[in-house]
């Protein structure tokens, strides 16, 4: 009985006391601007509160957006620059040769006669027989490493994959002339020949040199292949768990749900490490220089000397001793920047109308 008494009675107190609106509530609050945020409090009507205007308020914002603007346009500028100052440099050849520079085979410093044919066709062939031999591995090894390889082995070999990309590119051209040109020379090329009859067509024809575009690609395979590998595992593990759980879900096979749920997932990325790796083997220098033969001529067997535009510049752009000659090896930089930049362009291109498709 005292407990029902006792609930009644807080039950009538509570009821005689007042309950607040809730706009008393608020107007109770505290509408006075922080002290250090400038406020807009000119011209107010009454009844109205004073408006905090954080952006643009403090000076040190200012020169920070200002900075950072002029660190963004800097990359532009120096794009620009670079490429102006190569254009002009090469300009008095391109004038000179017109469009023959790009289609002759002719490269006579003596008569001052100048063709970059073999030199552009040495550079887009070396390139694409690297891409046929190192995305395959690079994605293989990819696959492997996200998806099959136990934890103690995965951090161990994804760290000796990314060390090929540490090697500096004279330790590979020393390497391919010790070891990859007579290997070529004396067991792969006459296999390819010989055993295989392969020398009846005109892409394995001719004697085996060893210096050669094909030692030339397969050294260049193996240093762009650390690149592909190293963006392609990142992005399969970048790959949501739940795309693999629903594919097996689903009663996919292991091999399946790689190939339906992952390999989709991260096409746009995978598209994006090849074209990085191509970029990546159309400005290599030293080690394709000291295994290409560096023949000025235009062969369609593999097996044959040939020339990059960046080892034409390396060999050739310290014993330039004419005006005509410099400019003809400045015009090679040029179209090999203008080839790197196109390369680039479709790069973003690819994985844009990749990422487009796929959503």
């Amino acid at each position: 009985m005292r407990g029902v008494e006792s609930r009644h009675r807080l039950e009538s107190f509570h009821s005689r006391m007042p309950t607040p609106s809730l706009p008393a509530i608020v107007s109770t609050r505290d509408t006075r601007p922080f002290p250090s945020l400038a406020t807009t409090d000119r011209g107010l009507q009454p009844g109205e509160r004073s408006r905090v205007s954080i952006e643009g308020a403090v000076t040190a914002d200012r020169v920070y957006r200002a900075a950072i603007l002029g660190f963004a346009l800097c990359i532009p500028i120096l794009l620009l620059l670079i490429l102006i100052e190569v254009g002009t440099a090469g300009w008095p050849a391109l004038r000179q040769f017109g469009l023959s520079f790009l289609t002759s085979s002719v490269w006579d410093p003596v008569a001052g006669e100048f063709g970059a044919a073999p030199a552009i066709a040495g550079t887009i062939i070396t390139s694409l027989i690297a891409l046929a031999l190192a995305a395959p591995l690079a994605l293989g090894g990819a696959i492997f490493l996200s998806e099959f390889a136990p934890r103690w082995i995965r951090q161990p070999l994804s760290f000796f994959v990314d060390l090929l990309a540490a090697i500096p590119s004279v330790v590979y051209g020393l390497w391919g002339v010790f070891f990859l040109l007579p290997l070529l020379r004396e067991r792969v090329m006459p296999f390819l020949r010989d055993t295989l009859h392969l020398g009846a067509t005109p892409f394995f024809a001719g004697p085996a040199y060893g210096p050669s575009v094909l030692a030339a690609g397969l050294i260049l395979s193996l240093m762009v292949l650390p690149y592909i590998a190293a963006v392609s595992r990142e992005v399969l593990m970048a790959v949501p768990r739940a795309q693999r759980e629903a594919a097996l879900a689903l009663g996919a096979t292991r091999w399946e749900t790689i190939t339906g749920a992952v390999l989709p997932h991260a096409r746009s990325g995978i598209i994006g490490g090849i074209i990085l790796g191509l970029g990546r083997a159309l400005g290599e220098t030293m080690a394709v220089t000291m295994v290409i033969g560096n023949r000025h001529d235009l062969s369609a067997s593999l097996f044959a000397p040939g020339y990059t535009m960046a080892s034409l510049i390396a060999n050739e752009f310290s014993e330039a001793t004419t005006d005509l000659h410099l400019s003809a090896l400045m015009a090679v930089g040029f179209v090999l920047f203008l080839v790197t930049l196109l390369v680039n362009a479709i790069a973003r291109w690819l994985v844009w109308r990749t990422a487009r498709s796929g959503a």
